[in-house]
């Protein structure tokens, strides 16, 4: 069944295969950055973003050599910006140990932060074209269907049973094709809801289309419900300018810059809750003029509701261990920030 399996998904992929920024390189820079940029984001979210990239960086040592401010500003809005963090340390990590040459072997890939089996896996056989399997959430959805695994895909056993499939199921001379036409069968036919299996090249294969599991297929547990933080958030202003404060590194979206904000706990913001915290936190006094807007987002793992108000500097000056900026409205583009804080950036604009 492989050699049949493999031989007739790759003939589909050589006729449907998805025409993507990133699809036929060979570069091994090109490949990595489009499978981080790929890792928990769309394809049509990232195809901008990935030609963008190799524009302002075209090479490892030209990311090596550039800021992270300038690197966390190119990939604003994309999310996870860890990634960022990581393929920018993976860079320098690249020219200083490997001679600016990307690894090429799945145990050396692995070495680079950021890294881990799937995406070491799917560069060493998209670049270089070596026999090793790549366990996306797309492989795992098709794999679970064609043998109808009935355990759980993201517990540590089903990982290491699809694991093992995966690695079984590999053409030797042609994973890098393999791989990617088992992620194109995932996201275009194989799809998580309404596959069109009628016109999958391998559904001969499919124990789960013969049991009429398809749509029970794969399983994953429960997932647990998301929090909802609120936030009290501060537009502080002072002769023209207002005050932002740089997240820490080791921080949720590290690195990016923010308007000064205060949790609270109740789920109802108030002024005093920014008095009193910005008081205790950056040393300074503020006078909260009005309750301005409400901006509400979805991260992957939990929601924010950001309750932003108007506020007027009286006195004090930051924490010396805050990295703090009195930015211009007109500079606030080039300070890097998540979609939150951007939102309140763009209706200061002049």
């Amino acid at each position: 069944m492989n050699r049949v399996f493999a031989q007739q998904l790759l003939n589909w992929y050589a006729v449907h295969q998805r025409a993507l920024p990133w699809r036929g390189l060979r570069d091994p820079y090109a490949v990595w950055v489009s499978e981080i940029m790929l890792q928990q984001t769309q394809v049509e979210t990232v195809k901008p973003y990935f030609e963008r990239w190799l524009k302002r960086f075209p090479t490892v040592q030209a990311l090596a050599e550039a800021p992270l401010q300038k690197v966390l500003a190119m990939w604003e809005g994309l999310g996870y910006y860890s990634r960022a963090r990581n393929l920018h340390r993976a860079a320098q990590k690249i020219v200083n140990e490997f001679y600016g040459q990307i690894p090429n072997s799945v145990e050396q890939l692995r070495t680079l932060p950021g890294i881990g089996p799937y995406t070491a896996g799917a560069i060493a056989s998209i670049a270089f074209n070596l026999d090793a399997a790549a366990l996306d959430g797309n492989v795992k959805r098709v794999l679970a269907r064609v043998f109808n695994y009935s355990g759980d895909v993201k517990s540590p056993t089903g990982v290491k049973d699809l694991w093992a499939l995966a690695e079984a199921l590999v053409p030797r001379g042609r994973a890098g094709d393999y791989n990617q036409a088992l992620m194109d069968l995932g996201a275009t036919i194989c799809t998580p809801r309404n596959p069109t299996c009628w016109v999958c090249p391998v559904r001969q294969h499919c124990e789960a289309l013969k049991l009429g599991l398809v749509a029970e297929r794969p399983i994953t547990r429960a997932r647990a419900a998301m929090p909802h933080h609120t936030l009290a958030v501060a537009v502080i202003r002072k002769r023209g300018r207002v005050l932002i404060v740089q997240r820490p590194a080791e921080a949720l979206l590290g690195g990016l810059w923010m308007f000064p904000a205060v949790k609270v706990e109740n789920g109802v913001a108030r002024a005093s809750h920014l008095r009193q915290g910005l008081r205790a936190d950056l040393k300074v006094s503020i006078q909260v003029q009005a309750a301005t807007h409400i901006i509400s987002h979805a991260y992957t793992h939990f929601k924010v509701t950001a309750h932003i108000f108007d506020c007027v500097w009286k006195s004090g000056q930051p924490k010396s261990d805050k990295q703090v900026k009195w930015a211009t409205l007109s500079s606030l583009a080039n300070y890097p920030m998540g979609k939150v804080d951007r939102r309140i950036a763009q209706t200061l604009w002049p």
